[in-house]
C-alpha cells in the first residue's frame, strides 16, 4: 500500500501538471473571472487537515438558489476553468462550489486518495453553510466520479451526478492505457459497486456519446452498481473532456433539469427578484 500511495501521488501530480501546462499554452485557463449579470461569485479557502483548499462559490443573485451542487472535478482541471459551467448552473437557479484537491491549483499539500476524499468532505460542509436551505447534490466529473461516491457515508447529500465516470479506479487505469501487468501497482480504490450498492439517493449517470476514454459499457456498469435506482443519460459529446472544455446547453441542460426535478419552485417574490 505505501508503494501504491506513492505511485498514485506521483501519477496524479505528473498528469495534472502536464494537462495544466498544455491548457495554459492553449489559453484554456482564464486569467480572471468575467463579470456576469445575475450571479455572484466568491473565492474561499477551506481547511482540510493540514492543507488549505482553494474553492469558488457561484450563486444566483439577487434571487435565492433553488438547489446547490458540489463539483468534484477531473484529473487535469483547476477551479477557474469551471466558471463557465458554474455560470450555467447559477443562471438556472443552482448554486455551486468547485474546489481544487490538495496539490492542485492554489491548494496546498499533495494529491492522495484519502486526502482527496477529506478535501471533498470539507468542501461539502462549506457548501452546506453557504446554501443552508436548499437540497445539495454532489457532481463528479471523470476523476471526481470516484471521489464523489466515496464520501456519501460522511456527508448528507440529497442527490448524486456522475459524468464521464468509471466503475473503479483500476478499471479507469486500464481504460487510460495502463498495461494489465501494472495493475498490482494501481490502488484498489473507488469501487462504485461498494460505494453505491446501498445508496438510497437519486443518482444520475451521464455518458458522452463519443467518449473514447470511459465508454458506454463503463456507464452501464455504473448503472448496474446502483441496483436499478439510477437514471442514465447518453448526451452529445465529441470527446471525454468536451463537456468541460466546451460546455453546451445540450449537455448541461438535462443535468440542470434533473437537479431541479421535484425541487419546490421559487416563491413569487424570489422569482421577481431573479428577473429584475
Amino acid at each position: 500500500m505505501p508503494v501504491q500511495r506513492f505511485l498514485f501521488t506521483a501519477a496524479l501530480t505528473c498528469a495534472s501538471r502536464a494537462v495544466q501546462l498544455r491548457d495554459r499554452m492553449l489559453s484554456r485557463i482564464p486569467r480572471g473571472r468575467p463579470e456576469s449579470a445575475g450571479i455572484a461569485a466568491t473565492q474561499h479557502t477551506i481547511a482540510s487537515g493540514k492543507n488549505l483548499i482553494d474553492a469558488a462559490f457561484v450563486t444566483p443573485a439577487p434571487a435565492e438558489a433553488q438547489a446547490a451542487v458540489l463539483i468534484c472535478h477531473g484529473i487535469g482541471e483547476i477551479v477557474p476553468q469551471w466558471f463557465p459551467i458554474q455560470r450555467i448552473f447559477a443562471e438556472n437557479g443552482i448554486a455551486s462550489l468547485v474546489f481544487d484537491y490538495s496539490g492542485y491549483g492554489r491548494s496546498t499539500g499533495r494529491p492522495d486518495w484519502s486526502q482527496c476524499e477529506d478535501d471533498a468532505v470539507s468542501a461539502f460542509n462549506l457548501l452546506k453553510l453557504l446554501a443552508p436551505r436548499v437540497p445539495v447534490a454532489i457532481l463528479g466529473f471523470s476523476l471526481g466520479t470516484g471521489i464523489a461516491p466515496a464520501i456519501l457515508n460522511r456527508v448528507e447529500a440529497d442527490r448524486l451526478v456522475l459524468c464521464a465516470g468509471f466503475s473503479s479506479f483500476r478499471k479507469a487505469a486500464r481504460a487510460a492505457w495502463v498495461p494489465g501487468f501494472l495493475s498490482p501497482f494501481v490502488p484498489p480504490i473507488w469501487s462504485a459497486e461498494e460505494a453505491l450498492r446501498d445508496c438510497s439517493l437519486p443518482i444520475l449517470i451521464v455518458q458522452g456519446d463519443r467518449d473514447r476514454l470511459f465508454r458506454l459499457p463503463m456507464a452501464q456498469e455504473l448503472v448496474a452498481c446502483c441496483n436499478g435506482r439510477a437514471d442514465l443519460l447518453v448526451l452529445p459529446a465529441r470527446s471525454h473532456n468536451e463537456p468541460f472544455y466546451n460546455p453546451q446547453p445540450h449537455y448541461w441542460g438535462p443535468i440542470v433539469s434533473w437537479l431541479l426535478r421535484d425541487v419546490p419552485p421559487l416563491s413569487p417574490s424570489q422569482a421577481n427578484s431573479r428577473t429584475r
